[in-house]
């Protein structure tokens, strides 16, 4: 189950590094503009505030990783903290911006903080 919950824990890191490029990087790019649904003044109105949310979640990625590196028990609490933050995100994101965010965040959070805690 460690290695199953540690994969988890790997794939959620790497969304989140994928939502940094989506935000930081291509915010203004189909890529990103497909994100936001935005019309083109509108991405170039918001990039700035994108390229913080996306700076966000690459600390929440960066977070994962370490817990994953790390020895346990900060490993395992390191990883812990950084899936609640993830899985808190997705929620307040889903409920307050879009609610794709509670299956594109939230989720995938929650069912690596889960599988964390049972090979705990």
């Amino acid at each position: 189950m460690s290695i199953f919950a540690n994969v988890l824990v790997g794939l959620v890191a790497l969304l989140h590094v994928y939502i940094l490029v989506l935000e930081m990087f291509l915010w203004e790019r189909a890529p990103g503009r497909g994100l936001s649904g935005f019309d083109a003044a509108m991405a170039r109105a918001t990039r700035p505030l994108a390229a913080n949310q996306g700076l966000y979640n690459g600390f929440l990625a960066a977070g994962l990783v370490w817990g994953l590196i790390a020895a346990d028990p900060t490993g395992f609490q390191v990883r812990v903290f950084f899936l609640a933050c993830v899985t808190v995100a997705g929620v307040y994101g889903g409920l307050t911006a879009n609610r794709r965010i509670l299956l594109a965040q939230a989720l995938p959070g929650a069912l690596a903080l889960a599988a964390v805690l049972v090979a705990g």
